[in-house]
């Protein structure tokens, strides 16, 4: 499920800080991970962070070409390409169910504990403790009444929890600790009139717990007040937190030191309007990793839905690049729902998606390589 984007006429961005930034390296973490923002090269490199695709079995490379942005954008020219995903190899993640049979909204992985979370959307005919009935589907859209599912890496369930009262639950975000479980971050303290979140909530994974948006273990966050619609995604590498909120009928970006962030230190380190694609009013997805700020949109909703990921870089709010996948037509996708990087063995962007009649949706899992540096991400897709 998406949110409905509109783009603002102006672009309203505050001022930019521009840092110098560690150059990134190979395998180890430590090397990957920048230690501030960077402006844009003045020479942009002739393949940007989504170009340059991999080719392998029954993949097509990806055809990149320098064009300019739309006028009505105000971008400089985002290199573009698209490409052909080819047909799944077997895998863990391909066609599984969660709990629920509603769609998959997003997901994210704890590494340490080789688990993945994923979010959905409570489906109708269920009634929880404490509720005089059953509920439908659509009451808790309203409500902001999320599932929350623990899984292995392999897609088996290892258990699940309920938050009531947090949202639409369109990102997630794990934060390890280096003892006992992780954090989990998505938006929090659901708005009425719209079911999204207006602001952004903590929390441990307890299995078969029924977690409410005013509970006093539930820490809650607000960095930016009268806003809705907030949204988060975790760089546990970089220790960084994006928040994606709307304020004053714009969509925007802010990104915060995660510490700083949790010690109620809200100050970011950069703030500007989202920049969304022509056309693309819906939000599916979103990650952060180092500099750049992937973001999963498409033109409409179901199974005529054209997703599109776009890379933005993070010292000057534009987007660098925007590439299409193009799913076989009979591969049974429905539409595209979350964004998560995995670090090891290689740092990899996964993009989730939906497929499956209503009422039981199953999701799979589709990874590319990020390889070595942002500037060469390959794009053979295959299935996790």
């Amino acid at each position: 499920m998406a949110d409905h984007h509109r783009t603002p006429t102006g672009s309203g961005s505050a001022p930019i800080r521009r840092r110098r930034v560690l150059g990134f390296g190979a395998a180890a973490a430590g090397a990957l991970v920048p230690t501030a923002l960077a402006a844009a090269p003045a020479a942009a490199s002739p393949h940007g962070p989504l170009a340059r695709a991999a080719t392998g079995a029954g993949a097509s490379s990806v055809s990149s070409v320098s064009s300019g942005a739309p006028a009505s954008s105000g971008l400089s020219g985002p290199e573009q390409g698209s490409w052909a995903m080819p047909e799944p190899r077997r895998s863990p993640l391909l066609d599984r169910r969660l709990r629920h049979g509603t769609a998959i909204q997003s997901f994210a992985f704890d590494e340490r504990r080789a688990r993945m979370y994923a979010l959905q959307v409570m489906e109708g005919g269920i009634q929880l403790p404490g509720e005089p009935g059953p509920l439908s589907h659509s009451e808790r859209q309203w409500r902001g009444d999320l599932c929350m599912n623990a899984l292995s890496m392999s897609g088996e369930p290892l258990g699940h929890m309920y938050l009531k009262g947090f949202g639409h639950g369109g990102t997630l975000g794990v934060e390890p600790r280096r003892h006992g479980r992780p954090a989990l971050w998505t938006e929090g303290d659901a708005n009425p009139s719209s079911g999204y979140g207006r602001g952004l909530a903590r929390f441990r994974f307890r299995p078969g717990m029924v977690l409410e948006h005013h509970d006093r273990e539930l820490e809650t966050f607000r960095p930016r007040p009268g806003s809705t619609k907030n949204q988060v995604a975790l760089d546990p590498y970089a220790r960084r937190l994006l928040l994606r909120y709307r304020h004053a009928g714009a969509y925007r970006f802010a990104l915060y030191d995660l510490a700083r962030f949790r010690a109620g230190s809200f100050q970011a380190l950069t703030d500007f309007v989202q920049p969304m694609p022509e056309g693309h009013l819906y939000h599916q997805g979103m990650a952060v990793y180092g500099t750049y700020a992937y973001q999963l949109t498409c033109s409409e909703r179901g199974p005529s839905a054209e997703p599109l990921l776009t890379c933005v870089h993070l010292g000057t709010g534009r987007i660098v690049q925007r590439v299409r996948p193009e799913p076989a037509a009979d591969s049974g996708l429905f539409e595209p729902e979350g964004l998560a990087v995995l670090q090891h063995p290689a740092p990899r962007l996964c993009v989730g998606f939906a497929s499956g009649e209503q009422g039981v949706r199953l999701y799979s899992v589709y990874t590319t390589d990020l390889r070595r540096s942002p500037e060469v991400l390959g794009f053979g897709f295959e299935a996790r």
